[in-house]
């Protein structure tokens, strides 16, 4: 096997065009046996191969930088640069990460979990190389569908001021994670019909210039008449306006084409982009039909590319079909998600109000304050965003939303610990950058039906507001029950105590009760109250507890640092609650790295075992006084 040899790029450059491609043939089938046993993105990174192939051969990294953009194309990558014996660990505890890490290998140029960076970091890494009067090539690779977010223009824009010699590749598949949407989807698809113009262009000038006494003033003119005639063949000339040169399509599963374009244009002396033409899924026949079903995925059987169905439901499915019965009932509702439609629960909707729905692509930024307009004319906008993702979202949450107070709810989903994808994805900051904003409610579910109810009371509100709520599955015994709204601000008493007071919020809550239950067993009462609301707070029940209690434990799956636990003891500070002993239990100050859920958790303390532990430290206890041992 080919692939076994390959130490390094350098081992590329000995191979023939044919060997290359079987040496594809053998990256693919790492990839899905890989993917197959640890989950992980598959589409995207077998569409990736070929050009991977031709990227690593006529490039010399690491010296040369590629950026790959999003990182979650970058798994051949990753076999071609000296991982492919560690590869089997990938996105395992201790193991490679599912996305280049700069830590992890000098092949990995910048870290990228998050879509449309490249090129800005490509053009700072090129201006560094210059001010250090260094030679080397920087090639960011972005996909079509990272090309809807405003900083990638951002980028080319600044790239084409500079007019340096950044090499832009455009992976475009025609999706990003669902199809993608918009009118830069439709002028690539258009610009694909487009080869005509480029030959035409070039048999043109080459004609002009072989006939004698023609000179500088004819050529003038016919550049001049250029943009007459490219409306023939070319809908629009976006790249070219930007100082690009263009060149494309290109075949992206040909590796001799590939190959060709690139040491043709790898010495090019400003930006140039090529625009290659690649399928998600290539090479394997379920993910081929159904890419969006096979961007991430947990294990599955390669035969019949089936995972192992869920007896649960998760979040995400509990969250769209609320919605989508709530939005039955109120013709205001709108749903709207950044290029993620399926992974935020929201196909149910699409299908049965399509003309209510809006997927804006990867633009969060835009989702908000499109949102932010919509609410100001009556509208109930329903913004569905991975908390990790709604970061990019900020300046507009505040400015757009909150200063001017219009009824926009945001959805935050894959809250707290995301787990096998890492630091990148984890959402361990929405509480820490939503709490303090003015006019917002934020509230966190212990369960499914808590989530229906919440998402129905933010929906009366008439104010913004954000629930979040993790990834993953949950009981949902309540699934019939009819929805009520909340009183804001106001929390559940689950299990009264007298010893020690632990208040939990979200996807705790239920750990929290378990761990109740250690401490009884340990001789230890535990009043256990579910938050509900972090802001704003029940100040009136926290501040009663705390005083008649004496020790509170806060536990929550967020940063510590500014998270729910820093609110109860601000509240309490506030109202001159003192002579209390506290602990807050939540998530360290640092990114936390990849694993499974249940792993991480149980090395945080966040599982039943840890909050028991912690609260018998508060309670001046030792440890091992827990009689079991919870299964992490």
């Amino acid at each position: 096997m080919y692939i076994e040899k390959i130490k390094s790029p350098a081992d590329l450059k000995s191979l023939s065009i044919s060997e290359l491609t079987e040496l594809a043939q053998e990256l693919r089938e790492t990839i899905i046996q890989t993917v197959a046993t640890n989950g992980g993105h598959l589409a995207s990174n077998l569409g990736t191969v070929d050009l991977t192939i031709a990227l690593h051969y006529v490039f010399h990294c690491p010296e040369d930088k590629i950026i790959w953009d999003v990182g979650h194309q970058a798994y051949a990558h990753k076999l071609l640069t000296g991982r492919f014996n560690a590869f089997p660990t990938i996105r395992k505890q201790g193991g490679l990460s599912g996305f280049p890490k700069m830590t992890e290998s000098l092949y990995d140029a910048f870290g990228t979990g998050h879509s449309s960076t490249s090129i800005s970091a490509a053009l700072g890494i090129l201006e560094g190389r210059d001010h250090n009067k260094k030679k080397f090539k920087v090639i960011p690779v972005i996909g079509d569908g990272a090309l809807t977010a405003g900083l990638a223009f951002e980028g080319l824009n600044h790239a084409g001021h500079l007019k340096k010699d950044i090499i832009v590749i455009l992976n475009d598949n025609e999706m990003s994670i669902s199809p993608n949407v918009g009118a830069l989807s439709a002028y690539l698809r258009r610009i694909m019909m487009g080869d005509l113009y480029t030959k035409f262009k070039k048999e043109t000038k080459l004609f002009l210039e072989r006939i004698p006494g023609v000179g500088e003033p004819v050529l003038k003119i016919v550049q001049k008449a250029e943009d007459t005639v490219k409306g023939l063949f070319v809908p629009g000339l976006l790249f070219e306006e930007l100082g690009f040169e263009y060149v494309g399509p290109v075949d992206g599963h040909k590796i001799d084409a590939l190959i060709e374009t690139m040491n043709t244009f790898k010495d090019f002396p400003g930006p140039v982009l090529i625009h290659t033409i690649t399928k998600k899924g290539k090479g394997y026949g379920p993910a081929e039909k159904n890419p969006w079903n096979f961007h991430g995925v947990g294990p599955f059987d390669i035969e019949t590319g089936k995972s192992q169905p869920s007896s649960r439901k998760s979040y995400s499915e509990i969250f769209g079909n609320c919605l989508t019965k709530l939005a039955a009932d109120d013709n205001r509702i709108i749903a709207i998600t950044a290029a993620m439609t399926e992974g935020t629960g929201l196909s149910e909707f699409v299908r049965t109000f399509p003309k209510r729905f809006y997927d804006v692509g990867i633009a969060e930024p835009h989702a908000a304050t499109f949102a932010a307009g919509l609410a100001t004319q009556g509208l109930k906008p329903v913004v569905a965003i991975y908390s990790t993702f709604l970061q990019r979202s900020y300046d507009e949450i505040i400015h757009d939303i909150c200063l001017q107070d219009l009824p926009v709810v945001f959805a935050i989903d894959r809250a707290g610990i995301v787990g096998d994808d890492g630091p990148t994805h984890n959402g361990t900051f929405d509480l820490s950058y939503l709490r303090h904003i003015p006019n917002l409610t934020v509230m966190a579910p212990k369960d499914g039906y808590e989530l229906r109810c919440m998402l129905k009371t933010a929906l009366s509100l008439n104010k913004p507001a954000a629930i979040r709520y993790p990834r993953g599955s949950v009981i949902d015994s309540q699934a019939d029950a009819e929805l009520r709204n909340l009183p804001v601000g106001k929390a559940e008493v689950i299990r009264e105590g007298k010893d020690l007071l632990i208040l939990a919020v979200g996807n705790t809550v239920e750990p929290a009760v378990s761990a109740s239950q250690l401490l009884a067993d340990a001789g230890i009462d535990a009043c256990v109250v579910n938050a509900r609301f972090v802001k704003p707070l029940d100040v009136e029940l926290i501040s009663h507890y705390a005083k008649e209690i004496g020790y509170v434990l806060t536990v929550e799956e967020n940063a510590v640092s500014g998270g729910f636990g820093s609110a109860v003891l601000e509240e309490l500070t506030s109202n001159g609650v003192s002579g209390i002993k506290f602990r807050l239990l939540g998530l360290p100050d640092k990114f936390i790295e990849h694993g499974t859920q249940s792993l991480l958790r149980h090395q945080l303390g966040l599982d039943a075992e840890g909050i028991a532990r912690e609260a018998l430290m508060l309670a001046g206890k030792k440890s091992n006084s827990l009689s079991g041992r919870p299964t992490a």
